[in-house]
């Protein structure tokens, strides 16, 4: 074996130790493995230098560079030796990728945008596509349109990055948070979300080593939590956090979504704490004219046809042809926390929440506002949270993807009323 071969394979080891590190250990020694890796990666810094007399000077500073890369943090080492290889080798792909990451982990998007294009103009490969992709999503606009052209770019780099190695899981991770991004910025189809999850479902199928990816986990939750599948939000979470025990992120957010529920679960079920004899004019004041456009007169026009039923005849899942229509007694504008939710009653004095997404700062509705929901989507939390008190939430919720699909006290709000929400996902990707 050449001395480049044994420095190689050093760095080989080193990679495998860190990447296999959770199912070699055990997810119960994951707080150890940035210490372990740390120690592991001392060792085989010593055992390179020891072969550097005699080792091809190229492929020492790459392989001493790649292995400082093992680390998540910055290293101005690891730069300084990157960039001599790609000068004395621009030929490098691997230098011109290993040079990026370095780049994205100090935050540096344009310098690394610029070594994943040079790779790719040597050689169309996964790992350059996949991480111009993540930097793309990255990138400061000035202009929301280009911002969203970023995020349709990065998923067809995904996607490009996948038909390349189909087996990659990390590939098919990106490719997720690609479409995830994509439907926060964009139409936040049904359509997109199913795409992102089926993205991670797939990096777990094809690569185990997925299954130990935090962020992978993190992310999952996010979209469950938009989903309001709240247990499995919960879930995805707890396994985010397992998986590193250091992260914050996790429990603020398992945090967050529980207060929230707990808040709403009690509001709906105590009517928005509303007086008896204020919460019985609000039932009786409900009537058609809180209809508006959505009148049987003015649908007659149009030849649609919209039942107007009590929330006690709604069905789980979107009610096609139907409506809902009710007076709100209380919202939830003090809770900084993506969906904008209110509790509203209707004429048979049922209470249930009402969860708007994409809605314009200070534009939600207030205390009093009549409200009706065409086509509602309706379901039925009922969960137990992990809280010291085991606390049980057991309430209806109405989800309304868009507000201008909202009639409010006889109007339908304008699309100065929406704003698309804004993804918040994983630290990083690489």
């Amino acid at each position: 074996m050449t001395t480049e071969q044994q420095v190689v394979e050093i760095v080989n080891k080193l990679q495998k130790f860190s990447d296999s590190f959770i199912s070699d250990h055990g997810i119960e020694k994951a707080r150890e493995k940035k210490k372990l890796v740390k120690a592991e990666l001392m060792k085989s810094l010593e055992e390179v230098k020891l072969l550097e007399p005699t080792c091809e000077k190229t492929t020492y500073l790459l392989q001493y560079g790649r292995a400082l890369n093992i680390l998540p943090e910055y290293n101005k080492e690891c730069e300084d030796c990157l960039s001599k290889v790609v000068k004395r080798d621009p030929s490098l792909i691997e230098a011109w990728n290993l040079l990026g990451e370095t780049f994205w982990k100090k935050s540096d998007n344009l310098a690394a945008k610029d070594c994943f294009e040079g790779s790719l103009k040597r050689e169309k490969n996964k790992i350059a596509l996949r991480s111009l992709s993540m930097v793309l999503r990255q990138v400061k606009c000035t202009k929301s349109e280009e911002a969203i052209s970023n995020v349709i770019k990065s998923v067809d780099l995904a996607k490009m990055s996948v038909d390349i190695d189909k087996n990659d899981g990390m590939s098919w991770f990106v490719l997720g948070n690609a479409y995830l991004s994509l439907f926060f910025a964009s139409d936040q189809s049904a359509q997109t979300l199913l795409m992102a999850m089926t993205s991670y479902f797939q990096a777990e199928k094809v690569d185990t080593r997925s299954s130990y990816n935090p962020d992978l986990h993190f992310n999952m939750a996010q979209a469950y939590r938009y989903e309001e599948s709240y247990t499995k939000a919960f879930k995805g979470w707890q396994q985010a956090l397992k998986l590193d025990p250091e992260w914050n992120e996790p429990k603020i957010r398992t945090n967050e979504l529980m207060c929230y529920l707990i808040k709403v679960n009690n509001l709906v079920e105590q009517r928005g704490k509303l007086k008896a004899k204020r919460l019985h004019g609000f039932i009786k004041s409900i009537d058609e004219k809180a209809l508006g456009p959505l009148s049987p007169k003015s649908l007659a026009d149009k030849n649609i046809k919209l039942d107007n039923v009590k929330l006690s005849e709604l069905q789980e899942g979107r009610n096609a042809d139907k409506l809902v229509v009710g007076k709100v007694v209380c919202n939830f504008a003090d809770v900084a926390q993506l969906p904008f939710t209110f509790a509203m009653v209707d004429s048979n004095g049922e209470c249930c929440a009402v969860t708007v997404y994409n809605l314009a700062q200070g534009k939600g509705v207030i205390i009093g506002d009549s409200v009706a929901v065409p086509e509602p989507f309706f379901s039925k939390v009922d969960l137990t949270l992990l809280d010291k008190d085991s606390t049980q939430c057991a309430f209806s919720s109405i989800r309304v993807n868009t507000p201008d699909s909202l009639i409010v006290n006889g109007k339908k709000l304008s699309s100065e009323h929406c704003a698309f929400a804004k993804a918040s996902m994983n630290r990083r990707e690489m």
